[in-house]
């Protein structure tokens, strides 16, 4: 609907303000400039757009599912998400302390105000958090394959990492190759892992039931589950 729209507007001859600016409002996320990774998701947050579609529906209810039943199988106490993101996908969570980190400050105000009553819940962006900050599970969940910068890749995967005491859950693709939009870049970043982190184990993987359907790309994913352990 949005590429249709779009291309109507395109093909006027005369397109007014209005136009445009209903446009906008409509389809915020379609009308973004891509210069950097943290400009582009504070400029999403801030014109009113979300996490994206792996945070609602089905998608999200997959991994809730897989996340809580992790969460109390291990006995996890405290878990920290880097790109916590609109909060969509957390509603679903049963954590008993959660940290929320986002490099936007739309999203983190977002993060806190729509859990103002829970105080087993707080957000800070990354750059006010705490390097000592330490939790038994760091979560990534669709935030990999937006790493686009290989400098903030890095810094991202330093981070995640440095901040998990027992286990890091990563929801990702795994693949080195281009994405779809100027946005999205799929690395495989277990071999990072591999290199980086040799102190850490794969101890499980699960698909996601909705693979990746170009017909359907609201309600499917290119992404899986991958478990990590620190070794004893």
């Amino acid at each position: 609907m949005a590429s249709a729209i779009r291309k109507v507007i395109s093909n006027t001859p005369v397109v007014n303000s209005v136009a445009r600016a209903v446009y906008r409002r409509l389809f915020p996320q379609k009308s973004l400039q891509f210069e950097r990774s943290s400009q582009y998701w504070e400029d999403r947050y801030r014109v009113g757009g979300n996490s994206g579609a792996g945070s609602y529906g089905r998608l999200a209810e997959f991994k809730a599912e897989v996340l809580n039943r992790f969460v109390e199988e291990h006995g996890v106490k405290s878990v920290i998400e880097f790109g916590s993101g609109d909060g969509a996908q957390l509603g679903l969570a049963r954590y008993p302390s959660y940290i929320g980190v986002d490099v936007s400050e739309t999203a983190v105000k977002i993060g806190s105000e729509s859990f103002a009553d829970d105080p087993t819940k707080q957000f800070v962006t990354l750059a006010n958090l705490d390097p000592a900050t330490r939790c038994d599970l760091a979560l990534s969940l669709d935030v990999i394959y937006h790493l686009v910068e290989d400098a903030i890749f890095d810094d991202y995967m330093q981070k995640l990492f440095a901040a998990a005491d027992r286990f890091v859950g990563v929801y990702s693709s795994n693949v080195d190759k281009p994405g779809p939009a100027v946005h999205v870049r799929h690395r495989c970043f277990s071999d990072w892992i591999e290199k980086n982190r040799p102190e850490w184990a794969l101890i499980s993987k699960i698909d996601n039931p909705y693979p990746e359907d170009t017909d359907n790309p609201d309600h499917t994913s290119w992404a899986d589950f991958y478990f990590y352990e620190r070794k004893s």
